[in-house]
């Protein structure tokens, strides 16, 4: 009987923690495993080689390697990737995504990224990596169609 309470209260003491684990797994976005890999490129000594596609216009190319329900993916020179979310039919709606977008890649990516305030904007929040130079952007913005979208921009700081 004593072996059988003993059994029961270690199982029960590890409950919070799974419960915390799932929950955290649960809040990291669906594109959190693309968004790990393209942080992890951007500081090898290749960047993004291993994932640039074809040309585009100006010093843009496709990239292999499309974050899961942005659209609109694409490099720009050799430390910098960009994607758009989907359409969004105001800016408040905008402002409301990219609010959510921060909160989910703080969730994705760790401690390790906080929010550089100072230069930041209701429109224009940036994130900086503690230990490494990477910095994403995420700005609304208004396409040439009056759609809006939240743009996610990483790329690596030349300090």
């Amino acid at each position: 009987m004593a072996n059988r309470l003993l059994l029961l209260t270690l199982a029960l003491a590890g409950l919070p923690a799974t419960t915390l684990a799932q929950d955290v797994a649960a809040e990291a976005p669906a594109y959190c495993s693309e968004l790990k890999r393209i942080t992890a490129l951007a500081v090898t000594k290749e960047k993004f080689a291993s994932i640039t596609g074809k040309p585009r216009n100006g010093n843009f190319r496709d990239t292999t390697l499309e974050l899961t329900g942005w659209r609109d993916c694409s490099l720009y020179g050799p430390g910098t990737s960009t994607c758009d979310s989907q359409t969004l039919a105001t800016a408040e709606d905008a402002e409301t995504a990219q609010a959510s977008t921060v909160h989910d890649i703080k969730a994705c990516l760790g401690a390790a990224w906080g929010e550089a305030s100072e230069r930041s904007s209701p429109r224009y929040v940036v994130l900086h990596h503690a230990g490494r130079p990477l910095s994403i952007t995420l700005s609304t913005d208004q396409t040439d169609k009056n759609e809006h979208v939240v743009r996610l921009i990483l790329f690596v700081r030349r300090n």
